[in-house]
This record gives C-alpha cells, sequence and structure tokens, in this order.
C-alpha cells in the first residue's frame, strides 16, 4: 500500500477500518479485501497526498485498458502471464476483469472454476458476442472469484461456436455495425466498463474470429515469446497473418488503436545459450518492443500448477525458498514493468 508499519498500527490500535486476524504470536493478518478497505480509508483520511496513490482507480478521461496476451503457439505462457498479471492488478488495487478466450478454459480452471461442470451453457463470453435472441449482456455473465478485485467471464467449448456462426453472420443480409464480428467484444465490454480499470484477455491459440475480435477489442497487446528457434519462427507466421488479417478488417471499417505493443520473454532460462542468443537477437530486431524483464523458467510456477494456484496463492513456505523468491523477484518484476506502461498510457507518471 506504500504506507509504513507503524502507520498500520496505529490505524489497528485507532480501532478505524477493519480489523485483523491476530495470531498466536500477535501477528496480524489481514486479508485481501480487507487490505483494500484500508485503502479507501486512506484515500479519504490522509491529507497532501492524492487519493489516487492508495486507490489507483481510473479517472474522467481514462480509458478502459484492455490488454490482449497472445500468440500462435501453443506452450508460450499466454494463460500463465495472464492469469498472474490480472492477479497482481488486483493486489494493487485495481477493478481487474479477467476474460477466458480459450475455449480450452485453462484460465478458467486456474482461477478457481472447472469449466466442464460449473460454467453453464450461455455462460462464457459468447453469450454476449452471439447472433441470435439468446444473447445476454456482459454483465450477466462476469463471476466474482476469491481475489477481492478480480472478476472473470469463463470460458469452455461454448466458446467454439462463434468461429461457427459467424461465417453465417457474414454471408447474410445483416451487415449492420452490430452484425460486424471484430466489433462484438469491444460491445459487450461496453456494458461493465464503468465497474473495471483493467481488463486481461487469454487469447486462444489460434487465429479465429474469436481472436480477431478480442484484437480488435484490445488497447494494448502482450506477446508472449518462448525464446527458442521454433518458438519464434511460429510466431513470426502468426505475426504475418496477424498483419494481414488486421489489415483487412481495418479495411472493413474497425479501429485498431493499441497504447502499447511489447513481447515478454517466458520460460527463460539465462544458462541455456541458444536461448540467451534468441533474445539477443530479438532485442537487437525489436528494441524497446521487447519487455525489459524476463519470466524465468521456474519449477515453483509448476509446482503451483499442480493444485491449480499461482505464485501469488501458494504460499513461501510450501516451496523450496530461493527457488520461490526467485521465481516470484522476475514476476513482479515483469508485471511492475507491465503496470507503468498502463499508467503512462493514461498519463500518470
Amino acid at each position: 500500500m506504500g504506507i509504513s508499519d507503524s502507520t498500520l498500527r496505529k490505524i489497528n490500535l485507532a480501532g478505524e477500518g477493519p480489523q485483523p486476524e491476530v495470531g498466536a504470536n500477535g501477528r496480524r493478518l489481514y486479508t485481501l479485501g480487507q487490505i483494500n478497505d484500508i485503502r479507501r480509508l486512506l484515500a479519504v483520511s490522509t491529507r497532501g497526498r492524492e487519493s489516487i496513490d492508495f486507490v489507483p482507480h481510473r479517472r474522467a478521461g481514462e480509458h478502459l485498458q484492455v490488454l490482449a496476451v497472445t500468440n500462435f503457439k501453443g506452450g508460450s505462457g499466454k494463460t500463465t502471464t495472464s492469469a498472474h498479471l490480472a492477479q497482481y492488478l488486483a493486489l494493487q488495487g485495481y477493478r481487474v476483469l479477467a476474460v477466458d478466450l480459450d475455449p480450452q478454459a485453462s484460465l478458467s480452471a486456474l482461477l478457481g472454476l472447472l469449466p466442464e461442470t460449473e460454467v453453464m451453457a450461455n455462460e462464457t463470453l459468447y453469450a454476449a458476442i452471439r447472433y441470435d435472441d439468446a444473447k445476454r449482456p456482459l454483465s450477466e455473465v462476469v463471476r466474482p472469484t476469491y481475489f477481492d478485485g478480480l472478476d472473470l467471464v469463463p470460458g469452455n467449448l461454448e466458446l467454439m461456436e462463434f468461429e461457427h456462426t459467424t461465417p453465417k453472420a457474414l454471408t447474410s443480409a445483416n451487415r449492420t455495425g452490430e452484425g460486424l464480428f471484430f466489433t462484438r467484444i469491444a460491445q459487450a465490454f461496453d456494458d461493465v466498463a464503468d465497474r473495471y480499470d483493467i481488463v486481461v484477455i487469454d487469447c486462444p491459440p489460434q487465429l479465429g474470429f474469436l481472436t480477431l475480435s478480442g484484437l480488435c477489442a484490445a488497447t494494448a497487446m502482450i506477446v508472449t515469446v518462448h525464446p527458442q528457434m521454433l518458438d519464434i519462427a511460429s510466431m513470426s507466421q502468426f505475426l504475418l497473418m496477424t498483419r494481414d488479417l488486421l489489415g483487412v478488417v481495418r479495411d472493413a471499417g474497425g479501429e485498431l488503436r493499441y497504447d502499447f505493443l511489447r513481447y515478454l520473454f517466458t520460460r527463460y532460462e539465462p544458462q541455456d545459450a541458444p536461448q540467451t542468443k534468441v533474445t539477443a537477437l530479438l532485442r537487437n530486431l525489436f528494441g524497446d518492443y521487447v519487455l525489459t524483464n524476463t519470466m524465468v523458467k521456474s519449477a515453483a510456477v509448476s509446482d503451483a500448477g499442480l493444485t491449480k494456484q499461482t505464485l501469488y496463492e501458494i504460499g513461501r513456505e510450501n516451496l523450496t525458498r530461493s527457488t520461490y523468491d526467485r521465481a516470484m523477484e522476475a514476476l513482479d518484476a515483469v508485471n511492475r514493468e507491465i503496470e507503468g506502461l498502463i499508467r503512462a498510457a493514461w498519463g500518470r507518471t
């Protein structure tokens, strides 16, 4: 929260705000919901400091940030990146909506929902972007998660229906703006835009209508890259196809306005000489379009995934401390850098 321990202690002793659980050793334990309550308390009571420092919600004139995490190659770390980024932003006090655009629904599973049994028909994003009378407002699909400030639009195999019904809609007589597939996700977000600061979209590993509509709704793009030569070759094809397809969308009237586009190295092994050469090559080619920080390959991420948890959940005591600390340092550095880009897009320092 950017305050000292003594300030927190004074709030507790004065009986202001939420009262934490006190352990046997006198240690005070706060939930994330309680931390956000304290943020709001400080925003109201503290003088000489802008409330935005404690509650970083969007202000007037700051548009909804929609981050699309994408790559054509499966296994590049899109879902892991999306889940950790969404949770990190929620921990910082932002109002975050995670959107699972992948029919495989790994993000939904990682955030606590079983897509096969807990996500029924017409309860995914497809419900808000479909072409028939069963269309629903996105607000009816959004679900809260166990992370305060983080909501989820779940996914499952139903999302594939959009790939099947869109060609029919494109060939029908209805060619109004309502029927254009690349505007539908952006229009769906309009229904809940005032409730969130940031949307994180986990895109599927394919360039179908879902991905294109997601990219057209995005204000920023994070391309995850595993620094192996075969993955780089695949990414090159992804970028070429994306350029051509988005060019067609633009010619059809679609607007593409990205505040930033960045490449993120994932599953990076600093001791691997070939990976080091590949990262050096891409940094030389793309310059500032590559994030300075990398997400290192770590057993800590894999161990957390065994129980469908993230590093922000599993707890340091459950892993080898040096492994956990190294992974958390890399993860926080990546997410902090992306947060900085979001704040810069809003015009904040």
